[in-house]
């Protein structure tokens, strides 16, 4: 599926210059990275069921995109959407970000594009004086803890009720240096 037609970058968020983290280029010669636009989500949303096998798509509404773009990330390869993370600075917790969602295309899997979106991610945050970044996953999701623990993520015990009656998360925390 082609990602949506590129459009100018938007500006950064408060904070951020602009120099910080907009280089396009990777350590993966056929990716360019760019900064996330609200035009982005259709082609998000169409993926993201057929890359996971299951219902995910409401874990990612509109809004993510809409009022979060500027600190989350496309990934194409050839002018087709590779990967994305969304992320955000907490307005609540000063020293916080965190990953709300991030997706991969099963052919660019095991290449080192998402440890590269998180690592821009993470830059992006400390460049805002942020001081963790956290995330969440279902404690079966043990793909998601391996990748987290491997980027030095530290694991919750299972919480349960989470996300109300019937739901348990781990929690994911990054101290950046």
């Amino acid at each position: 599926m082609a990602a949506s037609p590129v459009s100018p970058r938007a500006p950064p968020p408060p904070g951020i210059r602009s120099g910080d983290v907009s280089s396009d280029s990777t350590p993966l010669p056929d990716i360019r990275l760019r900064t996330a636009t609200p035009a982005d989500y259709d082609a998000i949303a169409a993926v993201t069921e057929g890359w996971w096998g299951r219902p995910v798509r409401s874990a990612l509404p509109r809004l993510f995109l809409d009022h979060f773009h500027a600190t989350s990330t496309v990934a194409e390869a050839g002018g087709e959407l590779a990967g994305f993370l969304v992320g955000f600075l907490s307005p609540s917790l000063p020293d916080a970000a965190y990953i709300h969602f991030v997706g991969v295309h099963p052919g660019w899997r095991g290449r080192g594009l998402a440890r590269v979106l998180y690592e821009r991610f993470f830059a992006l945050a400390a460049a805002d004086g942020r001081t963790v970044v956290g995330a969440v996953t279902a404690p079966v999701n043990a793909a998601s803890i391996a990748f987290h623990t491997a980027l030095g993520f530290t694991v919750s015990d299972p919480l349960p009720g989470y996300d109300g009656p019937g739901d348990v998360k781990v929690h994911f925390e990054r101290r950046l240096a």
